[in-house]
């Protein structure tokens, strides 16, 4: 679960760069921290209602960070951080499973290094499977159809190659895509961004790579594990 303490709605106006948003907040322009480097640009129009979490501190140069905003009747959650936090939780809860792996969870490292890559999680089981597993959010929805990425991800293209290595070498692997909003039919891949992750994707389902997605429940100021959705490669 990922929780905000402090949220409060306001109107997006426009984003300058990667980094910072101007938001309206009870009628006066704020300067706003995204939580998101990722282009958005399907999500954050102008005038949209946007969610900021309220963060006052003396070493921030905002006091605000932008985490959720609505599309529609979807409220989306676009905090980069949280695919990995719901991950890791979901995992150890038994709330998200992985469908070759028969034993229980005894260790779970993150950000663990292996051959060229740092993977979000390492885990063991007491049945001595080693499993590494990369974690990515999707935001980008249409038609009730989620897809990664919203931008090239060489970063992503490169782990997924090197799941495939880590079977070869006697690991187990897999991808977990977090949908960070409740409702989706299915999750796939942006085929019209990066034809190229798709090859990857498709490759890597065939050496043994597993490939799930998770929607969750969320809400404003909360965000937690909901169902498993299909994947499919259009």
């Amino acid at each position: 679960m990922a929780e905000y303490a402090a949220i409060i709605p306001a109107i997006f106006i426009e984003r300058p760069n990667r980094f910072i948003a101007l938001c309206e907040v009870d009628g006066e322009q704020k300067v706003v921290h995204v939580k998101n480097t990722g282009r958005c640009k399907e999500l954050l129009i102008p005038g949209v209602t946007v969610y900021l979490n309220y963060v006052p501190s003396k070493t921030r140069k905002t006091d605000y960070d932008l985490i959720a905003v609505r599309k529609g009747p979807l409220l989306i959650n676009i905090d980069s951080q949280v695919p990995n936090t719901i991950a890791v939780e979901g995992l150890l809860a038994g709330q998200i499973k992985l469908p070759q792996v028969k034993g229980k969870i005894i260790q779970l490292k993150r950000e663990v290094t292996y051959l060229h890559s740092k993977f979000d999680i390492y885990f063991e089981t007491d049945l001595n499977e080693k499993i590494f597993v990369e974690v990515k959010g999707m935001t980008l929805e249409d038609s009730g159809i989620v897809s990664f990425p919203d931008a090239p991800t060489l970063r992503g293209l490169k782990h997924v190659n090197e799941l495939s290595l880590a079977i070869e070498n006697g690991y187990q692997g897999a991808v977990c895509f977090i949908v960070q909003m409740s409702q989706a039919n299915y999750g796939t891949i942006n085929r019209n961004m990066q034809p190229e992750l798709a090859v990857a994707i498709k490759k890597a389902q065939e050496k043994g790579v597993a490939i799930v997605v998770y929607t969750c429940h969320l809400t404003p100021s909360q965000i937690t594990i909901k169902e498993e959705i299909p994947f499919k490669l259009e």
